[in-house]
């Protein structure tokens, strides 16, 4: 059943915003990875789960904040069975580590999708990310860090909005990060920040 749950939430997204997938920094693959995006929509988690090939996609958990998505009955089973979702806290208690369970995952060979300004913005302008990412890449210095920018989305299910308007969306995935040798937890957020900036603005990445 929550197999069936999964597909018929990837075929809405595609048919319903198309979910196209441009690889320019790197080619789909099953290795363990860190997929991070810009975030605008309620849609965001299923356009990139749905824009990641079926045998990549099995593979790949998305990150979801346990204060929206645990709400109520319905969207926890929608996060947790229908996407496979972690939920976490985005306001933890102090001396926990709401980071345990995306180590966990990275730790048995699986992907996470995490979404490193940790709440959705109200325009197009990606805000300052978080410092969860760069702790994972420094927990996990061999797991390679995929930007992805997600474009229209804003546009589609607008915070605030319950009202999907059909625009395609494309998902585009960039040349992989991993935390340079002395790099500071500032750089590092800046320069990952700046990966997805340069796919918004067209960049073709070698």
């Amino acid at each position: 059943m929550t197999a069936l749950i999964r597909r018929l939430l990837v075929l809405f997204v595609r048919v319903m915003v198309g979910a196209r997938s441009e690889w320019r920094g790197c080619t789909p693959d099953t290795r363990r990875r860190i997929y991070f995006a810009n975030h605008n929509s309620h849609v965001d988690t299923v356009a990139v789960m749905a824009a990641l090939p079926y045998q990549v996609r099995r593979l790949t958990h998305p990150v979801a904040a346990r204060d929206y998505w645990g709400m109520s009955a319905l969207r926890r089973f929608i996060a947790e069975k229908g996407l496979r979702a972690v939920l976490i806290d985005r306001k933890p208690l102090p001396d926990s580590n709401p980071l345990e369970p995306l180590e966990r995952l990275l730790e048995e060979g699986r992907s996470i999708l995490i979404f490193p300004e940790g709440t959705r913005s109200a325009t197009e302008e990606i805000a300052p990310f978080r410092s969860g990412i760069y702790r994972l890449a420094c927990r996990f210095p061999d797991v390679d860090l995929v930007p992805i920018h997600l474009d229209n989305l804003q546009r589609i299910l607008p915070k605030g909005s319950i009202l999907i308007v059909p625009i395609t969306c494309t998902a585009r995935f960039g040349k992989p990060l991993r935390v340079e040798p002395g790099e500071g937890k500032e750089a590092f957020l800046a320069r990952a920040r700046a990966a997805i900036i340069e796919l918004a603005d067209g960049g073709r990445v070698a």
